[in-house]
């Protein structure tokens, strides 16, 4: 069977081409995103030897699971990210959160100090600390094996961030910033889009009835962490800004404003604790 045919079987068998373009280039040991060259090779005949490892990718595939956890990598804000099944994948729309939080802390006068809350892979820390070098940034999370993966990523990318373990601000009791960033848990506990994201850690997306619990944890919790005048910005679903918005002026933040992704959707909102109270 040529890769040609393996191309067309692994369609008939219920991938879409460009998945079966990505697990087979996988599976020979090639970039996956080295299309050109499979075009390219379209008459050359499947090597036995990788039959075994492609049909273990393609069942994986089939039943669900994302393609970053089949590579085993995701690109994030220019960053490649080893991820797992530990954490999430870093989704495309979370950089509208990097680029607010760059200007934020581009705006405050010394070198600012940056705490990512839930932190995952490290994808929100790592992208700022990759951006701008000299800021302080520290990174949390509840869950120990996703800091492994935060960890490792940061170790391989040479990147020094501070990381706790605790749940949210547990694990920085004392300490203040000028910028706190998160992209928290907020699909609602029933909402049928969870079933797509069976593979991904149930505790990372969803958050009470409205998903908005450990948002509203956070609107409230944040501001004994932050200077005055520091910035709280947080990622939220696409038709929760205006509720987060409340939720922030209700609490005192000022400045309250919404940020929207590449598909014109509020995607982040944030506040900042004024000055003075």
């Amino acid at each position: 069977m040529t890769l040609g045919d393996t191309l067309t079987q692994l369609q008939r068998d219920g991938l879409d081409r460009l998945d079966a373009q990505m697990l087979l280039l996988m599976a020979l040991g090639r970039n996956p995103h080295d299309r050109a060259w499979l075009i390219a090779h379209d008459d050359d005949a499947l090597p036995t030897e990788v039959e075994a490892a492609l049909g273990a990718l393609t069942r994986r595939r089939l039943r669900g699971e994302p393609m970053a956890y089949l590579r085993g990598e995701q690109e994030f804000f220019g960053l490649v990210l080893k991820v797992d099944a530990r954490v999430l994948v870093p989704r495309a729309d979370t950089e509208t959160l990097v680029h607010w939080a760059l200007e934020v802390a581009d705006s405050v006068q010394r070198h600012a100090r940056v705490l990512d809350l839930g932190t995952g892979s490290g994808a929100i820390a790592l992208a700022i600390k990759a951006a701008r070098p000299e800021l302080a940034v520290a990174a949390t999370d509840a869950s120990d094996p996703a800091l492994e993966v935060a960890r490792a990523n940061a170790q391989r990318l040479g990147l020094a961030i501070t990381f706790g373990a605790g749940n949210w601000l547990a694990a920085v009791v004392g300490q203040s910033f000028d910028l706190i960033v998160s992209n928290p848990p907020y699909i609602a506990a029933e909402d049928q889009h969870l079933v797509a994201l069976t593979h991904e850690p149930r505790a990372a997306l969803s958050s009470g009835t409205d998903g908005l619990d450990d948002i509203r944890l956070l609107v409230t919790s944040a501001p004994q962490a932050l200077v005055p005048g520091g910035w709280l910005l947080l990622e939220h679903g696409h038709d929760q800004a205006s509720a987060v918005r409340s939720l922030l002026e209700a609490a005192g933040f000022a400045q309250v404003g919404s940020r929207t992704d590449l598909a014109g959707i509020e995607r982040c909102s944030g506040g900042q604790w004024p000055l003075q109270r």
